[in-house]
């Protein structure tokens, strides 16, 4: 009997442990969070809408329209066509200091349509699906908004809170041209998260990316009667692309360099007098980019002259690595670990070990554990974002939360299937409120705004940012 009660005190005294470590948190944290969970069933709506459009980069007039819509329903003001982007806007709710900002995305990829099964199942074969689950980026974040917009209402808090509808992450990069316009210019912490396949405070970096365009011109001739007479620029576009993989043997493991053929030719019996590639350059820091962008640009012009045709190279765009902020990546892992993790049902369970034995992974479900706080990288794996632009202009903290199963391959139908049910609306859920109770804190906490910016300039240091955009406009005549 003494054992018995002797264990059941020490037993207690753990549980009353484990429940002192977790945080606590003010009334206006948990009025955000009611909040989120008062509008969820309208906030899944809305992340349903977009996820059923499978609209592409500078594409997205429904997607952001219904954002839009909903924000000004919410008592925003909209301001769109922003940056001469007709489907980029900003929403703003409030007055004065401190601006706050948050971004979404609601772009899709092409070729990934698919219906929320866990089977690859397009529902319109060839169209787009939201293989990044940018469905669920834009609405949570605007749900984020929305939870600080009423306590500013309220009078609870002072400030001004904004909404940054983002188009075309995937392929053009709109913030960059928002940046150009000077939409951020008077934001003192922008916050910003992503999907994934765990929940975690982002304070890793990202890729350093460039695009652009190969042309190569020639001259036409009957393939067989008078094929010396031709001048083919299919010939330089190999040439060049055999230069580009045989130089991938000689970069370092952290550089990424990919193409898309975009014309070649159009038939078999005509020597091309045209041809395009689209080349993208990676690097985990800017100038080891730059360095290996300027290589290859250089190897088109060496193809060119060996196929005598001329060539022309222009830039799309390019975008920065992420600049991590620690400082608020801190206050953020707070509050997820007050949140805790996300729970699923044993179908959700179900559903993702199905999505992980079509995909050919270990069939171990979901992964919605918190992580902790961890080490930056110094060289990290991982894709490019133009938030990383935004990055070099305001401090900003970012999450990652769990939106599908582990080792999910990202950009897939897979992807798009989880983002269109239940487990990515769950995330989507777990990341409004987590985003909005951080911005909380950055209402209420002067001196952590102080601090966060003191990161920002430590890091960033005495580079100047200048985006890596033509001076022309936004491409949007290239969307399609």
């Amino acid at each position: 009997m003494r054992c018995s009660t002797l264990c059941f005190v020490f037993l207690s005294l753990v549980i009353c442990a484990q429940a002192q470590k977790k945080p606590k948190i003010n009334k206006n944290k948990k009025a955000v969070i009611a909040t989120v969970v008062g509008k969820s069933q309208e906030l899944i709506e809305l992340s349903d809408k977009i996820w059923s459009f499978e609209e592409i980069a500078f594409r997205e007039t429904h997607s952001a329209q219904a954002l839009a819509d909903y924000a000004a329903s919410q008592g925003f003001s909209i301001k769109t066509g922003v940056a001469e982007i007709p489907t980029a806007f900003v929403a703003e709710y409030g007055s004065g200091k401190p601006i706050i900002g948050i971004m979404g995305e609601f772009d899709a990829l092409p070729g990934l349509s698919q219906k929320a099964v866990p089977e690859k199942d397009p529902v319109n074969p060839g169209a787009a699906g939201h293989g990044c689950g940018h469905n669920l980026f834009g609405t949570a974040s605007l749900g984020a908004a929305i939870a600080i917009k009423e306590l500013i209402e309220s009078g609870a808090l002072q400030g001004t809170i904004r909404f940054y509808g983002t188009p075309a992450e995937e392929k053009f990069f709109g913030k960059l041209w928002m940046i150009r316009a000077g939409l951020f210019d008077d934001v003192e912490v922008m916050m910003d998260w992503h999907p994934g396949a765990e929940t975690e405070s982002n304070v890793q970096s990202s890729l350093a990316l460039v695009d652009f365009m190969v042309e190569f011109y020639g001259q036409a001739a009957h393939a067989s009667s008078d094929p010396w007479n031709g001048r083919s620029a299919s010939d330089a576009l190999e040439l060049y692309t055999t230069g580009i993989n045989y130089y991938r043997e000689h970069v370092k493991p952290t550089v990424r360099i990919h193409y898309h053929i975009q014309d070649a030719g159009k038939v078999v019996n005509v020597v091309p007098d045209y041809s395009r590639i689209w080349v993208r350059v990676r690097d985990t820091k800017r100038a080891g980019m730059e360095e290996v962008w300027e290589h290859v640009e250089k190897m088109a012009e060496g193809a060119a002259i060996m196929a005598k045709v001329e060539h022309k190279v222009a830039l799309i765009s390019g975008i920065h690595e992420v600049l991590v902020n620690r400082t608020g990546g801190a206050r953020l892992q707070q509050n997820l670990e007050y949140l805790g993790p996300i729970t699923y049902t044993t179908e959700e369970d179900s559903f993702a070990k199905s999505i992980q034995e079509a995909t050919g992974k270990e069939q171990v479900g979901l992964d919605a554990s918190i992580n902790p706080l961890k080490k930056t990288k110094e060289h990290p794996g991982g894709g490019s974002t133009d938030v990383g632009d935004v990055s070099f202009v305001v401090p900003t903290i970012r999450l990652r939360a769990t939106t599908a199963p582990k080792d999910t391959p990202w950009h897939s139908w897979a992807v798009v299937a989880c983002s269109g049910m239940s487990i990515g609306h769950k995330g989507m859920i777990y990341a409004a409120k987590a985003l909005s109770m951080t911005m909380v804190d950055l209402f209420e906490d002067t001196k952590l705004r102080e601090e966060v910016r003191q990161e920002f300039l430590e890091r960033k240091g005495d580079y100047v940012y200048k985006g890596m955009i033509p001076e022309e406009p936004p491409p949007l005549d290239q969307a399609d």
